[in-house]
């Protein structure tokens, strides 16, 4: 059972005013400065202080592979157990747009926002931590290489100051299991550097 996660009505009109007001970040790890502009004659405020993570990851296998291992409640937990929370509770994930997910334990919850088999995911996501009724925007995009999968990922809307931990647990609990996982044995974990793998950068 996952444990607070809203109905489907209420996260519609959450997730609405979550994508209006979001704005799709560039790539990288946005600066964490503090800057905020007011609107003149109201009380409101611009914020230019939002973080994003943009990672691309190569996996030696197909699209489809890909896919069902990010979707599929029994094949995500054999990837939970090679992450660093091997135990606890199995993946209980959706298959339908609109549908929730649950991740090792309730520490990472949300919804389906769109699923495009073997394409495309994007997820209201959040972890089981945040404020009640905060969820980010997480999107995976597959696509073709050769005979491997690019996953084009971006990672926007969470709270300023957590870019970097969320960095790693991207690492650790998702692109490493999946890798070992998808059976890549001469895989390497990256080294944390500037790059289109996984960089730091300011948002302008």
């Amino acid at each position: 059972m996952i444990s607070n996660v809203i109905n489907r009505r209420d996260f519609s009109l959450r997730i609405a005013t979550l994508l209006t007001g979001l704005g799709i970040a560039k790539t990288g790890v946005a600066s964490v400065g503090e800057k905020r502009l007011a609107v003149a004659g109201a009380n409101e405020e611009i914020s230019h202080a939002a973080e994003s993570i943009h990672q691309e990851i190569v996996l030696k296998a197909s699209r489809k592979r890909v896919y069902a291992a990010l979707t599929e409640a029994e094949q995500f937990t054999k990837v939970m157990r090679l992450s660093k929370f091997p135990d606890g509770p199995a993946a209980a994930i959706s298959r339908e747009a609109g549908g929730s997910f649950s991740l090792f334990g309730d520490r990472i919850m949300g919804r389906h926002i769109e699923l495009v088999p073997n394409e495309r995911i994007v997820q209201a996501w959040r972890a089981g931590h945040w404020e009640t009724g905060m969820y980010s925007i997480a999107r995976f995009e597959l696509k073709e290489q050769a005979e491997q999968t690019r996953i084009v990922f971006d990672h926007t809307g969470f709270p300023n100051g957590q870019a970097e931990h969320l960095l790693e647990g991207w690492n650790s609990n998702y692109w490493e299991p999946l890798r070992k996982y998808l059976g890549w044995r001469g895989y390497q974990r990256p080294m944390r550097k500037t790059s289109t793998i996984m960089g730091v950068s300011p948002v302008t």
